[in-house]
């Protein structure tokens, strides 16, 4: 199966979902059961991509950000800083490429790389669906287009419940007839909340590599 599609999920991959149930109300909507007896709708919308702006500014490396890690799949990689980030490679039959932590910040990262000619919504949509999978809460709550070192690229960050925790991950989305690459930082939501400069710091790492 191919590595994409194959995600069971982004959020928190060792958690399983057993905190929260799918059920229908009389009148045949979805909803979502908790464990504490609250509910909400399920919402099975894709992204709406006609509401996506593009964001005026230009994104760049951090000037700290002066590893670069290549990845073996694509022609893509990212700078990062060393000092911050610790980078672990992935199994080949693992999904993401790479593990890019920063422990210290409590915070967890993933490029997940896969050559395959995929057009971007797909990809994200995929994506949102994966998520779904971890969290069926799961909201896109931020989306918008940018250029990061020259690359045009979607930024989304999720948002969703698992086992009464709320998690969330911002990630760039991007894809080529060259690859498809997922590049994610996930955390709680306070720490994502709390460290949003680091997680951009990473995100705007990433960059096209030339072969």
């Amino acid at each position: 199966m191919n590595k994409i599609l194959s995600i069971t999920g982004l959020i928190l991959i060792s958690i399983p979902s057993y905190a929260q149930q799918n059920a229908v109300t009389e009148h045949g909507e979805p909803v979502i059961l908790y464990d504490d007896g609250t509910w909400i709708y399920a919402h099975p919308d894709t992204i709406a991509w006609q509401d996506i702006l593009v964001n005026p500014d230009e994104f760049y490396s951090s000037k700290k950000a002066t590893f670069l890690l290549e990845s073996t799949r694509t022609n893509m990689g990212c700078y990062l800083d060393t000092n911050t980030w610790t980078i672990k490679k992935v199994n080949e039959d693992e999904a993401a490429e790479f593990e890019i932590n920063n422990l210290d910040a409590g915070l967890y990262g993933m490029m997940i790389t896969e050559k395959i000619d995929l057009p971007l919504e797909s990809l994200a949509n995929i994506a949102l669906d994966n998520a779904k999978a971890a969290a069926p809460d799961v909201e896109v709550t931020e989306k918008e287009y940018r250029y990061v070192n020259g690359l045009k690229v979607l930024m989304m960050r999720m948002t969703g419940t698992i086992q009464g925790i709320k998690f969330s991950y911002y990630g760039y989305y991007y894809s080529t007839p060259k690859g498809a690459t997922q590049f994610l930082v996930y955390s709680t939501e306070d720490i994502v909340d709390g460290n949003i400069s680091e997680i951009f710091d990473l995100l705007n790492g990433l960059i096209e590599v030339s072969n």
